[in-house]
């Protein structure tokens, strides 16, 4: 592998680093295990998110988020279920004793501290409390267990522990002497959003574009070809290069070495991430978009402003560049300075998947497969890439690499921008339902090769592999989102789900129809020399050299 090579792998790894994050549901994400919580009899609850509704002075007022604890009555899920009932502070306020407050069924307010989790809402129940609020002394939510010798469980009153910053409020409105009444509620996720399913056709519309640009263009390059055989005479031109500037054919090393870069990229992500490397990626993320987008816009109007197209004018630094890339360059440009500038309102999300998704289509030009040998290492390395990054990391760091790089947890930003994603429609918690970019450019690599592969073979859609390629794909992506919410929106990585339906239609029809060899090795079908002048011995060369 030459040196300029080997600075686009590089690029190209560092970007799709960048791009693999694990499809997710965010909204208010809770950040310890399950499975460092076992449950016991009297200690069995699932952790719930909880809504705390406020009213002050018979207003509704601001809705706090809180997570219920493994012990106690479980909480209705149901709004026109759950009563208003009044918050007081608890005297002594950790309540660790029994509160000296005289309560009617009201809901306590305690502090974090001094005792355990169970002492506290064994005191607030003797008090007759209806529920626990616990306040925690840190911004973020904790899972409230028992002790592994607990025996006093018998806890009939739901316990719900809040962050720091919603104690503070409420206390504040406490002591001003209003009347606050509170509401317990714990609303159920629905098991499919309509986002999802928008998510999911735009996943697959995206692969499909792309692969038929990818494919029109290598057909071009085939049909130039053999114009260029046509009027040879008497030497065979060197046509291995016909149609393929600025074309980037990974090889199975460069697979390989995939996996490295990407995962020192990733690291340095995580331990670099902040508010001003966040920025950066921002705009590391519009030059992208704004290349990404001009190529699509261009190649698009070409059709109708072919001459803008092809006439050229010299521009310094840039070289020759044509009259119509002259005219989308400042819309482009526009465009993705506008998102920059707007991208925390909340219709921001359309500009970053516009922008993303240009981005993923050009990348696909860039960036091609050359048979199915290259895929099937490529893919492979990457599902290892999102296991370990995902799961395994969590022994090493203490938390998911990936997953926190993804939601940008330490740089106070929601998320990098590298991601496509859709607000949840009819989830009562809200948050976006996302998928990492690499998601669809890796996959779409293979699938994109498939139809190159179908259309030089003059293959129908039924007996081609893009067809069978993409329902693969689709039902990977399927079953990720099935997956996703059966364990109630903890990220899950893509690629596990699809790499293995996507090889194995590869390797099954490909045994099956008498192609694999052709598919593995040499990744194009042979063609017949279009000159009568070219004998056998010189086809046989020209189809060797493919």
């Amino acid at each position: 592998m030459d040196l300029q090579g080997l600075c686009r792998l590089i690029l190209v790894s560092a970007l799709i680093s960048f791009l693999c994050h694990p499809c997710s549901v965010t909204a208010s994400d809770i950040v310890h295990d399950d499975d460092l919580a076992p449950k016991k009899p009297g200690c069995e609850n699932d952790f719930v998110l909880v809504k705390v509704q406020t009213w002050v002075n018979g207003i509704e007022d601001a809705e706090f988020v809180g997570v219920g604890a493994r012990f106690g009555t479980t909480i209705v899920s149901k709004e026109k279920n759950a009563n208003q009932q009044r918050l007081v502070l608890s005297d002594p306020r950790d309540c660790c004793s029994p509160p000296t407050n005289k309560l009617a069924n009201d809901v306590i307010m305690v502090d974090r501290g001094h005792c355990k989790f169970t002492t506290k809402a064994n005191n607030a129940q003797a008090a007759h409390a209806s529920a626990v609020l616990i306040i925690n002394n840190q911004t973020e939510l904790y899972k409230m267990v028992c002790e592994p010798d607990e025996t006093d469980l018998d806890i009939h009153i739901p316990t719900v522990m809040l962050p720091q910053e919603a104690g503070a409020s409420l206390e504040k409105m406490l002591t001003s002497n209003l009347s606050l009444f509170v509401q317990l509620y714990s609303p159920k996720r629905p098991l499919v959003d309509i986002a999802e399913v928008f998510l999911w056709l735009m996943a697959v519309s995206t692969i499909v574009c792309a692969s038929s640009w990818s494919a029109w263009s290598a057909r071009e390059a085939a049909i130039e070809q053999d114009k260029l055989l046509k009027d040879a005479l008497d030497e065979i031109p060197d046509t291995r290069h016909v149609g393929s500037g600025g074309i980037l054919d990974i090889n199975t090393t460069s697979a390989i070495l995939f996996v490295v870069f990407a995962s020192f990229f990733l690291v340095l992500l995580y331990k670099l991430i902040s508010y001003w490397f966040v920025e950066l990626l921002v705009v590391l993320f519009c030059i992208g978009g704004v290349e990404g987008l001009q190529t699509c816009l261009v190649a698009l109007l070409s059709r109708w402003f072919k001459r803008a197209a092809e006439s050229y004018i010299k521009v310094p630094f840039f070289g020759a560049v044509s009259y119509l890339t002259l005219a989308v360059s400042p819309i482009c440009i526009t465009f993705s300075v506008v998102w920059a500038v707007y991208r925390n309102v909340s219709f921001a999300w359309i500009g970053q998947d516009i922008l993303g998704i240009a981005l993923i289509i050009t990348v696909l030009q860039i960036v091609r497969v050359p048979n199915l040998k290259v895929g099937t290492v490529l893919l492979s390395c990457a599902l290892l890439y999102d296991i370990f990054w995902v799961f395994v990391s969590k022994k090493l760091f203490h938390e998911s690499v990936m997953i926190v790089v993804a939601r940008g947890d330490k740089s106070g930003e929601d998320g990098i921008p590298m991601l496509l994603k859709i607000p949840r429609m009819f989830d009562p918690w809200g948050g976006y339902s996302i998928i990492g970019f690499g998601d669809i450019l890796l996959p779409g690599l293979l699938i994109a090769f498939s139809l190159r592969y179908d259309w030089l073979a003059n293959k129908t859609l039924r007996a081609g592999y893009f067809l069978w390629a993409m329902i693969a794909y689709g039902l990977g992506l399927l079953i990720t989102y099935v997956a996703l919410n059966l364990m109630d929106g903890h990220g899950q990585p893509a690629l596990l789900y699809i790499v293995p339906f996507i090889l194995g239609t590869f390797l099954t029809l490909g045994k099956k129809r008498g192609d694999l060899r052709v598919l593995w090795t040499r990744g194009e079908p042979d063609r017949p020399c279009p000159h009568i002048r070219l004998d056998h011995q010189h086809c046989d060369e020209l189809n060797d050299e493919k």
